[in-house]
């Protein structure tokens, strides 16, 4: 029987402290929740502006193919790949064995024709001298001078004088045509255009060249072989193509920044002039920029990134781009009076870092940044302000 009163009360023990256990687990904690902790930025004023970088490539101001203008064999160049020279200086000149001959053919003819002048011209002045006599004598005594003879003479006086006229004709023409073949032995000198730099030579000494022209970029017609590259380089084009969208906010004057990364080095210039077309290939806009290259600094070739300001504004409000939620209807969290409050928000211009707000917030106003994922409006907080660069 003791055995079995003592199972009992343990019994009755263990069903006691079960039940006092679950009692305590039902039990509501009473203690306080903290407010969620928030990183907040205050809304302030600066200036903001929309770029667009692209890219661009330096090229000469001039560059032309320089061609002889008549044909002949390269008897001297005076120049080589990388020579600097000045305009009017000498590149290089022909030997043209024909053309010795026509200039003494052709001043030869320039002789014959004058002495023609002077055959032509002594009988012109003797038929004139005949003619006067005669047409005296008739005045004199009408019946001493038959009007056949005095017909003869007169007719004789112009045709003379005519004969006179067309050799003189002659003169000018031979002339003209010695002038021409003079003016053909002097294109054996092939000059420089302008002020450059000998960016390549095609002709050695010895080699057969046709006539040409000065050509800009590659070479000329068919036959006909450049003697060399010529290029302006103390003044370069910097060239680039502006996005269809942003076309309209290009004008002549407006600054770009440029920067050459093989080269380190960073500067403004303002655009030069621009191709007011679009090409409908790449649907963009070809525009210029003059850059000096006094020192040779920059190569033809070289690239650079071109960045430009599309639009500006001045003293607006703005918050760091990660506070605003964008979409059809954009907002942003704000902390006000402690609580989690949502405002709709007008956006102007936006750029990689921040977001201009036309509407919805003030100056100073304390904006949640980073992650809002679970924040609710109305719900209590705690706000870190964290500062945050314009």
């Amino acid at each position: 029987m003791p055995r079995f009163l003592s199972l009992m009360l343990l019994s009755v023990g263990l069903a006691a402290a079960l039940t006092l256990s679950s009692c305590n687990k039902a039990a509501p904690s009473l203690a306080p929740t903290e407010p969620v902790s928030v990183a907040v930025t205050e809304v302030r004023r600066g200036d903001l502006g929309r770029t667009v970088d692209v890219t661009a490539e330096f090229l000469p101001w001039q560059n032309v193919e320089v061609h002889a203008k008549v044909s002949g064999y390269v008897k001297q160049m005076n120049v080589d790949v990388g020579d600097h020279v000045s305009a009017g200086a000498v590149l290089a000149t022909l030997e043209i064995p024909e053309i010795e001959d026509e200039q003494k053919q052709a001043a030869a003819a320039v002789l014959t024709a004058q002495e023609q002048v002077k055959s032509m011209q002594a009988a012109k002045e003797e038929s004139a001298l005949m003619a006067k006599r005669l047409n005296a004598a008739a005045k004199e005594s009408q019946d001493l001078i038959a009007q056949q003879d005095l017909d003869n003479a007169n007719a004789k006086a112009r045709a003379d004088d005519a004969n006179v006229a067309a050799a003189e004709e002659k003169v000018t023409e031979a002339e003209a045509n010695a002038a021409h073949i003079r003016d053909m032995a002097a294109y054996a000198t092939i000059y420089a255009p302008f002020d450059g730099v000998v960016t390549r030579r095609y002709a050695d000494v010895g080699a057969l060249v046709q006539a040409g022209t000065v050509q800009s970029g590659t070479t000329g017609g068919s036959g006909s072989m450049p003697l060399v590259s010529f290029a302006e380089l103390k003044r370069l084009r910097l060239e680039f193509p502006v996005p269809e969208p942003d076309v309209a906010f290009v004008r002549v004057g407006d600054s770009v920044t440029v920067t050459v990364t093989a080269l380190n080095r960073t500067f403004d210039a303002p655009v030069a002039r621009f191709a007011q077309r679009i090409d409908p290939a790449t649907r963009t806009m070809l525009t210029e920029v003059d850059v000096d290259n006094a020192d040779f600094a920059f190569t033809p070739g070289m690239y650079a990134t071109v960045r430009l300001e599309l639009a500006q504004k001045k003293d607006v409000l703005t918050v760091p781009i990660q506070c605003v939620e964008a979409g059809e209807s954009p907002y942003v969290l704000i902390v006000a009076d402690g609580k989690i409050e949502k405002r709709p928000v007008s956006l102007g211009i936006e750029t990689a870092e921040r977001a201009e707000i036309v509407s919805g917030l003030e100056e100073n106003d304390q904006v949640v940044i980073g992650n809002r994922g679970g924040l609710q409006p109305g719900e209590p907080v705690s706000q870190q302000v964290t500062e945050s660069a314009l």
